[in-house]
């Protein structure tokens, strides 16, 4: 869709909308909310809570360390203790309001850390805490230069969601929990720093930063970037952080930025944070984005050249509001996170590049819910396809997947059929707008909606077996592409001997690839060399194509990455440089499955070093 016409959308639905929080950055209080029990968090914010931060940090690459201390301000009235959250923190020292107390650190859960616990007297008003990270901080990916793009200067950046913010700061790290904060971090001399709040697009003289968010955000949402990195605006309101050597390429890649934030205000009401703003991460990175506010941590897999990946930089955009501004209230809830904003994905996507264009993006999260459900199925625990989640004493991370994101999404789109999508559209408008700045979980949804869209326009859809059952609910919409008709079509025909004019795929955008390579059955598997041959699969530059392909393969005919040097060393070298867990996992698990976890191994060891503990975490356990 041209610009002009997004503007005529946002003139239409977006401006009368406005809302005094957003109109202006100096956003105020956030709405209150009831403090749902957060089985991930040793926080007790019934007791105590704290209301603004003030990070004082040094980055010290050498040690792999940051230093400093965390300053917290109390909400004005509180008990006589605070808890904090920690993971393997080095506290040297507490002072409450300028004078040392004593403190305790409780037994070391695996999972959740350590709580550090404090005294308050009723007129505490600030807390101050002394300490260091350890070079193995769980959040932390420091990397040599060798590892990143430009190869000149090391880099470090963060990952603080689900609950690993407390392995670089001491806080209450609760998603239902919020709270402002500035900061002042040193960095060496030459190298820029970022954080998920104001940022600067030049480098300092003497490395110092100074950051502010005023907005409350949650714990998971800090975020902190340094490296060597520059910036270039591609709209009033958004631009793109990038090592120099992929600083033009991802400016190319993200053109329509400016476009997706216009088409997203018109849709659910006006953008709340100022800026938006993406920084490409070296690819180590474990995800293919994460939502930091104002400043989105994007993967370079998505940098292919054709914008066929963007929809990844319209889930991160979409996430501004289903997620930053209306949060999950605990990890079990991860799903009003991740659903809604697959669902406005969809909705920005299908705006600026069409429907045909969306409802490809729909087929590929059906393919993947559907193969979630029969893998989670096979394995006995099928209670993990429940759109509401137990996460108890499992790691929330453990919850990243096609349930919470697709599922989550084929519930809202059924609500959207039913209803009718005007009504839905004015729901969630209203919806984002009186639950902004505040948290959410699944029992209030589900009243809000039943209160707002009536239990009539709602009769036909089982919200109880959609939101607690298992499997696929009888009644899950399927997205229906003609362009994936007409992939099916050009596979049978190749199946069954013909070859394929290259006029006829020349023009594929990368979910049709993913969708013709998704398409071959086990049987086809002696056709694999045709179709490196005719297609050149193993010398793609597309993660998403290579990822397909690899585990294709490996699962059907692991030998021929014996047989085909090209393919064999497109392998490896995929797994040591990628370290998104989307393209790791499936590769790892289709050579376990294909016999080939020798190889597996062999090269997970060359590999491990490059990924974050995220990942490392997830392939440890399938590899073990």
């Amino acid at each position: 869709m041209k610009h002009h016409t997004l503007r005529k959308l946002v003139a239409a639905f977006c401006w009368p909308l406005l809302f005094t929080a957003c109109s202006s950055n100096k956003t105020t209080t956030p709405m209150e909310s009831p403090y749902i029990a957060d089985p991930h968090s040793y926080a007790r914010p019934e007791q105590s809570r704290v209301d603004a931060l003030h990070l004082q940090l040094t980055v010290d690459f050498e040690r792999q360390q940051l230093r400093g201390a965390a300053v917290w301000t109390l909400a004005p009235e509180h008990g006589d203790s605070l808890v904090l959250d920690t993971y393997d923190l080095n506290i040297d020292s507490v002072l409450v309001d300028g004078a040392p107390v004593a403190f305790s650190l409780g037994e070391k859960d695996a999972i959740l850390g350590q709580p550090l616990r404090l005294p308050l007297r009723p007129t505490s008003q600030e807390v101050r805490i002394v300490y260091s990270t350890q070079p193995g901080a769980r959040a932390l990916q420091w990397l040599d230069p060798a590892q990143t793009a430009g190869k000149k200067q090391p880099f470090l950046f963060t990952q603080s969601q689900a609950i690993l913010a407390r392995t670089w700061l001491p806080c209450q790290d609760s998603p239902g929990l919020r709270y402002r904060y500035t900061a002042d971090i040193q960095v060496p001399v030459g190298m820029m720093a970022l954080m998920s709040a104001t940022n600067p697009t030049e480098r300092s003289a003497d490395g110092r930063y100074s950051f502010e968010m005023e907005i409350p955000v949650p714990a998971y949402l800090m975020a902190l970037a340094v490296g060597d990195i520059d910036f270039k605006a591609v709209g009033p309101r958004t631009g793109v952080y990038a090592e120099p050597s992929m600083l033009e390429k991802s400016v190319y890649e993200f053109e329509e930025m400016e476009a997706m934030l216009e088409a997203a205000e018109a849709l659910y009401g006006p953008y709340a944070w100022g800026k938006y703003d993406v920084l490409v991460l070296p690819p180590s990175f474990p995800f293919g984005g994460m939502e930091n506010p104002r400043l989105t941590f994007a993967t370079p897999t998505i940098i292919t050249g054709d914008r066929s990946l963007v929809s990844l930089i319209a889930h991160e955009l979409a996430h501004s509001w289903s997620g930053n501004l209306v949060t999950n209230a605990t990890w079990d809830d991860f799903w009003l996170n991740e659903g809604f904003t697959v669902y406005f994905e969809n909705r920005i996507m299908e705006a600026v590049y069409g429907p045909d264009f969306a409802e490809m993006l729909a087929g590929i999260g059906y393919a993947d819910m559907v193969e979630e459900i029969a893998d989670l199925t096979a394995k006995g625990e099928l209670a993990k396809t429940s759109l509401k989640a137990n996460m108890a004493g499992t790691d929330p991370d453990d919850g990243v997947g096609p349930i919470a994101y697709d599922k989550g999404y084929h519930f809202l789109r059924l609500i959207d059929e039913t209803v009718g999508r005007a009504k839905f559209d004015a729901f969630l408008r209203t919806y984002f707008t009186e639950n902004a700045f505040s948290s959410m979980h699944t029992e209030r949804f589900v009243q809000i909606l039943t209160d707002s869209l009536g239990a009539e326009a709602l009769a036909g859809i089982d919200l109880q077996d959609w939101i607690y059952g298992t499997g696929l609910p009888a009644d899950c919409p399927k997205p229906a592409s003609p362009r994936f008709t007409q992939v099916d079509s050009w596979r049978s025909k190749f199946i069954a001997g013909e070859s394929l004019p290259q006029q006829q795929y020349a023009a594929w955008s990368t979910q049709e690839w993913v969708y013709f390579i998704r398409g071959f059955a086990a049987a086809d598997a002696k056709l694999i060399p045709a179709l490196d041959e005719q297609f050149n699969f193993s010398s793609s530059r597309n993660a998403e194509i290579l990822s397909v392909w690899f585990a294709y393969v490996m699962k059907h005919q692991p030998k021929y990455a014996q047989l085909n040097g090209i393919f064999g060393k497109s392998l490896e070298s995929f797994l040591v440089e990628v370290g998104r867990r989307k393209f790791l996992m499936p590769t790892y698990r289709a050579m376990k499955e294909g016999g080939s976890i020798a190889l597996a191994r062999q090269i997970y060891t060359k590999a491990r070093p490059n990924y974050h503990a995220v990942a490392r975490q997830s392939v440890d356990a399938l590899l073990q």
